[in-house]
């Protein structure tokens, strides 16, 4: 029988003209927020089983690709549990590693401490556009810091990055949980309760308003609390998104200083006056890790017709590990779908050498031979991506072949004195 020449479902092979464009990519998000001061790390591919099923990853939990127990530990005959059978996963995303990476070196790093950190991980989902189940995240984290300038460095350094990939016209959605719980306190749904609560209103933008108040009361929430709920949505629009007048209208049940908090990393987001974007209050923006416990933000980029990216506050994950709670927020970009889009707009990478094609003929000998390496290693030094091939019996396909990626000029170099170029 043939072997499956396809590559498992929902990875995907990663031809040359989409490397190259991963390759820049990474190089301009490198540079950029190395000039925001975050410093790259790496962390294995393979995670603890009971880090990744710490009840903090929400819904990617049941996503997890499960790695047996190796040698004689795996023993399938007296195993009576998963946990008998299963040591280690793959990762489903960067923050859980990262925690635990600072939780193991904090003595050896700054504080705060500004992380980036790029590879793949995986998720056993349903594969669909721009959705793979083994993908690459680029996340930015500030650990260490308690204020809203690391949500304000987050949020200018991702836009920045995104401005200089050619991207406009995004928006950047922003809330808090405090505010969402304060919503759901103030509506007179119970606490054990908000979490049910948010699955439903993380359906408004598929379903609508009028969608969640119905799902919300075939759950068995009260139709009073229901109704309170979504009035609060629809005041809110109605006096523009205001989170001051969403802190005054909840009085009690919310903090000041958490509308305050908010507000300013609005207002000093907003005060770089960067054309490229907008940023917006989102009461109904929720996010579905449960390890976040303030500020929440998501990109929306019109093209793609969903998120691109997201993050948000996670100050007691650390604690976790450690026994001791230390500020953290990440902010991670959509790098697929950001790939998808740049590939299906023509996106052209600025700056390109020149690519030459030298074709040599079958029978050149062996002195010409190194007259034409030699010819090619002093355009490499100039400049020029050259490559040197010999020259196929169906040259024009061959060129077509080429063409196709990048190649403008060719060289060609025939066995007699005479050279076509």
């Amino acid at each position: 029988m043939a072997l499956n020449k396809k590559p498992v479902t929902g990875m995907k092979d990663i031809l040359p003209a989409e490397m190259q464009l991963r390759d820049y990519c990474i190089n301009v998000i490198k540079e950029t927020y190395g000039k925001f001061g975050f410093t790259s790390i790496e962390t294995p591919c393979v995670e603890s089983i009971g880090n990744l099923n710490s009840k903090q990853g929400g819904e990617n939990e049941k996503l997890i690709f499960k790695i047996l127990k190796r040698g004689e530990k795996l023993n399938l005959a007296e195993a009576k549990e998963e946990m008998d059978l299963v040591d280690g996963g793959l990762r489903y995303d960067l923050t859980v590693p990262l925690v635990r990476f600072y939780a193991n070196h904090a003595n050896e790093l700054p504080s705060p401490f500004k992380a980036l950190q790029i590879g793949n991980v995986w998720r056993a989902d349903r594969p669909q556009r721009g959705r793979y189940r083994q993908f690459m995240q680029c996340d930015i984290d500030i650990l260490g810091e308690p204020s809203n300038l690391a949500e304000i460095e987050l949020i200018l350094a991702t836009t920045t990055t995104l401005g200089k990939l050619g991207f406009q016209d995004f928006v950047i959605r922003i809330n808090e949980r405090r505010i969402l719980k304060a919503m759901a306190a103030y509506s007179g749904f119970a606490e054990e309760d908000y979490d049910t609560v948010f699955i439903i209103l993380d359906k408004m933008d598929k379903i609508g308003a009028d969608g969640v108040k119905a799902e919300l009361v075939e759950s068995g929430f009260a139709a009073e609390a229901a109704d309170k709920y979504m009035s609060l949505f629809d005041e809110l629009t109605a006096n523009g998104n205001s989170v001051a007048w969403l802190a005054e209208k909840l009085g009690d049940f919310l903090e000041p200083e958490v509308s305050q908090n908010l507000s300013e990393i609005i207002d000093s987001v907003r005060a770089t006056k960067a054309s490229e974007f907008e940023i917006t209050f989102d009461p109904t923006l929720v996010r579905g890790m449960s390890y976040y416990t303030g500020t929440i933000f998501e990109i929306a980029i019109p093209q793609f017709g969903g998120s691109c990216g997201g993050g948000g506050r996670y100050d007691k994950m650390v604690g976790k590990f450690t026994g001791k709670d230390v500020p953290a927020c990440g902010f991670s970009i959509g790098f697929e779908r950001i790939i998808l889009l740049m590939m299906e707009n023509g996106f052209q990478i600025p700056g390109q050498p020149k690519k030459i094609a030298y074709l040599i003929e079958k029978g050149v000998s062996g002195d010409r031979l190194c007259e034409v390496i030699a010819q090619a290693q002093e355009a490499r030094k100039n400049g020029d991506q050259i490559l040197v091939a010999r020259m196929n019996k169906n040259k024009k396909f061959q060129k077509e072949q080429l063409t196709k990626e990048g190649y403008t000029d060719f060289v060609e170099f025939y066995k007699n004195p005479i050279e076509k170029q």
